[in-house]
């Protein structure tokens, strides 16, 4: 589904994301990544048993098809929000583990 790519969306950082952001990619890289997600926030996966929570995959400019990141988000729909709360590299894991995926639950309480 398209989205009205003038709409506004408010995007927060948790403080490990903007860490994290700062190391994987440049301001120039980030802000092509929150236009993509500007574009369609639903482009990223929804990460099972996560509540809403995705997984977008970006790929790092001259870092080949390994050296991708993966941004893990949260759009919170009504308020036009989008919490940013961590990032990791592809060549670091593949999937986010359950304790990561714990906490930004607990992050997330009252929010949705």
């Amino acid at each position: 589904m398209a989205y009205n790519t003038k709409r506004t969306l408010v995007f927060i950082e948790t403080k490990g994301f903007t860490q994290l952001v700062k190391e994987y990619l440049s301001d120039e890289e980030y802000g092509e990544l929150q236009q993509y997600i500007i574009k369609n926030p639903e482009v990223g996966k929804i990460i099972r048993s996560s509540g809403g929570v995705r997984k977008v995959r970006w790929a790092r400019e001259g870092m080949g098809k390994s050296g991708g990141v993966r941004a893990i988000y949260y759009w919170a729909k009504l308020r036009d929000q989008v919490y940013m709360l961590t990032m990791y590299s592809k060549s670091e894991k593949e999937n986010i583990d359950k304790k990561t995926l714990s906490r930004i639950a607990k992050e997330l309480e009252g929010i949705r």
